[in-house]
């Protein structure tokens, strides 16, 4: 069983010239003889297109429900010829509004057929795609356009008055704004005040021609460069050229045929993670590769399931919120079943997740359970289901568990960056012992753990532990215009992740911690909690707090340090009865006053509703040195709150819980 799924290629490095020690490189045991890089001769992710295009062109290629009277039908599909004359087409539109290779474009919206089509354009044109997403907050388009110099933009109907709002700062670059549909005429007059020109999708597919001519393309092009949240308020651009994506694209495709997934134009992927994101885009840059069918979901998450069901997917891609989701409504209805029902599921549960502990791949672990018991489950994810992948945070372990038991497919849990390209680790299909962990180094990288001595991890101890640490063929380039940031994460060749991870015996990795204060929530927003904490402390009820929240969960919650005075002011007025402070501090509605003077202070200072506190605990000493809860220079100890506070922080998550509506 003790398998192990790594090979060392380098050995350890000790702590020298004031810099930390270094664990050994290792590779994935599928790249043992050399990492994989893109070949000769496949310049562009264009190719990808281009020879799916030619080989299947009458083949579904993207499809969409098509909405009439206020009712969902079936999926309506363009084919792969379809999709490459329109990018053709607008590729050529593009070069006559004087956009040229390796200028930038911007795309703008949800996923849908447009986004595809525009991002297809580009790499037809050799022109950059710059996704544009509001997430980043309210001013990161208008940032995002003016940092990139963005001229032309492709966006979706309903974001065209977010667009035109900020027109008036960057119309310097933005010359061209074409719709994902139509534009009215008076969209049409405020951009053309502004110098602006703004087309609808059919009118500016008028402008381009089927017989133009395509640039040559090189691997050292940018195919992209996608911004991601910074710790210190401006989005970076991360730069990912075509070589990069082209790697990422057939090392996903190697590690599906090494676990035995073979992805063929038989296959059909659901497409509801943001395009903006570099997750999505690698799988659907790959699912283009192969030739599958692309069903878009409607945009909304209620009717997220019953997408699924009407598309029937053999591929899907996930967050750990969404499959929390999933197997929330799946524990339900069995729970409200009978007691019969629910004791042979029990029984049938035990004996396939024994099975598979013993190393039988899911399929073979109990076939007549998954027929009797388990096809209710299989049935709602469309009944084809043949990959599941998660990313982006990490996936509890026991809905992992779960669904790598009923689903009737195999889940890979893998971990990447906007930096990495996508995925640059990936836990293996039927390899149970990699649960809970993140898997193996793709098979275009190389990793070591580097210590972090301030915070006790050290990649040589004999359970390794320290930063990862990358180094290979798929990794950015660097941050647009910032070469400042690109030299503080990139040092000797290695790209330092900022995440803390564990090797394991098998060779997988485990994530455990971040070196930064910067944390994702479940949802996959990020966090700099120390920004958030500096607006709280402006709260005039507040002397000390600290901000927690983790990955497993979608809000943050706190411990406060109130203003003796101020709250005992307030007391004196809202209480009938005189108490010492410490019962001041555990009565309910001085708790709740705070609160909600917080996230008063929060909404002035304009934090997101994921960076509001939904629960505090009042704690009547301040933090001190002795208990090691803070250093010298009053910096927080994190992980040492955490240990101190433990049983506060459970109560106050499973006490928000309760009171949510």
């Amino acid at each position: 069983m003790s398998e192990t799924y790594t090979v060392k290629v380098e050995e350890a490095r000790p702590a020298a010239d004031g810099k930390p020690s270094a664990g050994p490189v290792y590779r994935c045991i599928y790249a043992k003889d050399g990492l994989l890089e893109s070949p000769v001769g496949l310049e562009s992710p264009w190719q990808f297109f281009c020879d799916s295009a030619k080989r299947i062109p009458n083949n579904q290629m993207l499809g969409r429900r098509k909405v009439s009277d206020g009712k969902v039908g079936p999926y309506v599909w363009l084919t792969y010829q379809e999709v490459y004359d329109a990018a053709i087409r607008f590729g050529s539109a593009m070069r006559s509004r004087g956009v040229n290779p390796g200028d930038r474009c911007g795309i703008y919206g949800s996923n849908c057929p447009e986004w595809i089509i525009a991002m297809e354009a580009c790499n037809s044109q050799a022109i950059t795609y710059v996704p544009l997403y509001d997430t980043l907050g309210a001013n990161a388009v208008e940032f995002i356009i003016n940092h990139a110099e963005v001229s032309i933009a492709f966006v979706q109907e309903n974001k065209i008055p977010s667009i035109l709002s900020c027109l008036p700062r960057c119309c310097l670059y933005l010359k061209t704004i074409v719709s994902f549909a139509n534009v009215s005429s008076s969209q049409k007059k405020e951009a053309e005040e502004l110098g602006v020109s703004c087309f609808s999708w059919e009118e500016f597919l008028q402008l381009g021609t089927l017989d133009c001519e395509l640039p040559p393309k090189k691997k050292t092009n940018i195919s992209t460069i996608m911004y991601t949240s910074g710790t210190t308020g401006e989005p970076k651009g991360v730069v990912l050229t075509n070589q990069a994506i082209v790697a990422e694209v057939l090392s996903v495709d190697q590690m599906f045929v090494v676990t035995g997934k073979v992805c063929s134009e038989e296959d059909t992927y659901f497409s509801f993670l943001p395009l903006a994101h570099i997750y999505d885009q690698i799988i659907e840059t790959h699912c283009i590769h192969k030739g599958c069918s692309i069903g878009f979901w409607q945009g909304d998450v209620r009717y997220l399931m019953e997408d699924i069901q009407e598309l029937k997917p053999t591929m899907f891609s996930g967050v750990p919120r969404v499959y929390d989701r999933i197997y929330t409504g799946i524990s339900n209805k069995i729970s409200s079943g009978g007691a019969l029902s629910k004791k042979l599921f029990e029984f049938a549960y035990n004996y396939k997740l024994g099975n598979m502990k013993k190393g039988m791949p899911q399929n073979k672990a109990a076939p007549l359970l998954d027929s009797l018991v388990f096809s209710k489950i299989r049935e709602a994810f469309g009944g084809r289901l043949q990959a599941m992948l998660s990313g982006a945070a990490p996936l509890p372990i026991h809905v992992e568990e779960f669904l790598r038991v009923t689903s009737g497919a195999p889940l890979t849990q893998g971990y990447g960056l906007t930096e990495s390209c996508s995925g640059c680790f990936t836990s293996l299909a039927d390899v149970f012992n990699m649960i809970g962990t993140v898997g193996v180094p793709m098979t275009t990288v190389e990793a070591r753990l580097e210590s972090v001595p301030e915070m006790g991890y050290d990649a040589l101890s004999s359970v390794p532990r320290g930063e990862i640490c990358l180094r290979g063929n798929t990794l950015f380039s660097g941050y647009y215009k910032r070469p400042d940031l690109t030299e503080e994460v990139i040092v000797d060749g290695w790209f330092h992740t900022g995440d803390i991870g564990e090797w394991q015996p098998n060779g997988a990795m485990k994530i455990i911690d971040r070196k930064k204060n910067i944390f994702k929530l479940s949802q996959g927003e990020y966090v700099a909690v120390e920004s958030i904490e500096n607006i709280y402390l402006q709260c005039p009820l507040t002397t000390l707090i600290w901000v927690y929240g983790n990955s497993f969960e979608s809000f943050l919650v706190a411990v406060v340090v109130p203003d003796r005075k101020a709250l005992e002011d307030w007391a004196v007025n809202h209480l009938h009865e005189a108490v010492d402070f410490k019962s001041l501090c555990e009565n309910p509605k001085a708790r709740k006053y705070v609160l909600d003077e917080l996230n008063s202070t929060a909404q002035k200072h304009k934090l997101r509703g994921f960076e509001m506190l939904k629960a505090v605990h009042l704690e009547p000493t301040p933090f001190d040195i002795e208990k090691d809860l803070i250093t010298p220079t009053f910096k927080l100890k994190r992980p040492q709150l955490l240990k101190y506070y433990k049983d506060k922080i459970d109560q106050l998550y499973s006490e928000a819980k309760g009171s949510k509506p």
